[in-house]
């Protein structure tokens, strides 16, 4: 299947265009990194507390935030987590401390900033770390609304907290939503001891400074061990300028990626980096597609000039790298439209990567190529220089204007 037939576009007739594109975008993350928004590195590295919020209703990011700020929690990140209608939000605080009291710290300080309706001697039912069973099964032990064992109060506490967090999620509107489980004289009795508040923490988890720090170091690694391992690769297979403007594709790739996260103020995670490295791979095969249909036209089109060559073979594999390109592209575009703030960073950078990589397999490898032989030809005509001939006997050809004659008695030779 074939979109074009015998495309003939001049490519590196365009090529100031492409830099200029690589320019402004590469610039623009470079500056977003030094002076603006930095890299934004998510929990996984910088290490801290996350705390997954869910509420009854759509949350306001900015009321949450300036909740946040009101009870002293002035770096807390919030961010949207999965489907939009799901009602939850992780918030990252600067809790760094591993231990246990730490992290109820840190999940009751969010409490307390989001709790607009408490209400004094009675406890929160949507928070399962304050309102468990037990606590149902004793407060209902002691109001005794039905007159009934303990076994029959534990029975209906338990239906109680199954319905709290696998019917509605975790957060209950109101407790009158209970009259559909239990009992009306079950529901009075909690109306004495319980209140509902509009959210519930469903999760909290800690990243210490130290796991922090040994995963960014890996996250560097290994990302830059696979270009010094595709360099070589390439290296081998074509030859050093091929795996060096192989590799600077991809770095070019790799940095538009980052300074795209930071222009837009996504956070990095492991599994952002796990999307990077795959990229990395996508972009270099892409490359290595049009450097190896470089390498055969080479040795069939050996009177033409490189950048030529690199045109045609650019054209020739146009059809393929749209198919290719094109139908990942459409995959990574869906998964960021519809896989939901879980999977929000990792398809952005495959959204980002997959157009950045396949430009530049087309914009900046294969140009290099061609700029590396104009200054080799360059240097070499520069690098000339004249060596007189020995003198020839009288009566050679050199003195008959024989291709060895007159005009001929320079010899080049290559510094």
């Amino acid at each position: 299947m074939e979109f074009f037939h015998n495309p003939n576009i001049d490519f590196l007739g365009k090529k100031w265009y492409f830099l200029a594109f690589s320019l402004v975008f590469s610039v623009a993350g470079i500056l977003s990194m030094l002076f603006w928004h930095g890299i934004p590195l998510g929990v996984d590295f910088h290490g801290g507390t996350l705390v997954y919020v869910k509420f009854a209703e759509t949350p306001n990011i900015n009321r949450i935030r300036a909740d946040m700020d009101r009870a002293g929690l002035h770096n807390a990140r919030i961010q949207r987590y999965d489907k939009a209608s799901a009602n939850e939000v992780v918030i990252s605080l600067d809790i760094k401390e591993t231990s246990e009291s730490q992290l109820s710290r840190g999940k009751d300080r969010i409490i307390a900033a989001l709790e607009t309706n408490a209400q004094p001697g009675k406890l929160d039912l949507n928070n399962g770390d304050q309102v468990g069973m037990t606590e149902l099964r004793d407060k209902l032990i002691a109001r005794d609304p039905m007159h009934a064992s303990s076994a029959d109060y534990e029975r209906i506490a338990q239906q109680i907290v199954d319905y709290r967090n696998n019917d509605e999620g975790g957060v209950l509107k109101s407790i009158d939503d209970l009259k559909a489980v239990v009992p009306g004289p079950v529901v009075d009795a909690l109306k004495q001891d319980f209140y509902t508040s509009n959210f519930g923490v469903r999760q909290a988890q800690i990243v210490g400074p130290q796991v922090g720090s040994q995963l960014k170091r890996q996250a560097w690694l290994a990302v830059g061990f696979s270009l010094v391992g595709m360099l070589v690769y390439l290296w081998f297979r074509f030859e050093l300028i091929y795996g060096v403007a192989a590799v600077v594709a991809v770095f070019h790739d790799t940095l538009i990626t980052v300074g795209a996260f930071s222009l837009t103020n996504y956070e990095i995670s492991l599994t952002v980096i796990a999307a990077i490295l795959t990229l990395v791979g996508y972009s270099m095969n892409d490359t290595i597609v049009v450097f190896d249909r470089i390498r055969e036209n080479v040795k069939l089109m050996r009177r033409e000039s490189l950048a030529d060559i690199v045109n045609r073979s650019i054209n020739q594999t146009l059809s393929r790298t749209i198919l290719t390109s094109g139908l990942t592209f459409l995959t990574v575009l869906s998964l960021y439209l519809f896989g939901g703030e879980v999977l929000r960073g990792f398809s952005f950078a495959l959204v980002v990567g997959i157009l950045i990589g396949t430009y530049s397999s087309i914009a900046v490898a294969a140009p290099m190529l061609v700029a590396y032989q104009d200054w080799r030809i360059k240097h070499a005509r520069t690098g000339v220089m004249s060596i007189p001939a020995a003198p020839s006997p009288k009566g050679s050809p050199a003195e008959k204007g024989s291709p060895a004659g007159p005009g001929k008695g320079k010899v080049r030779a290559k510094v």
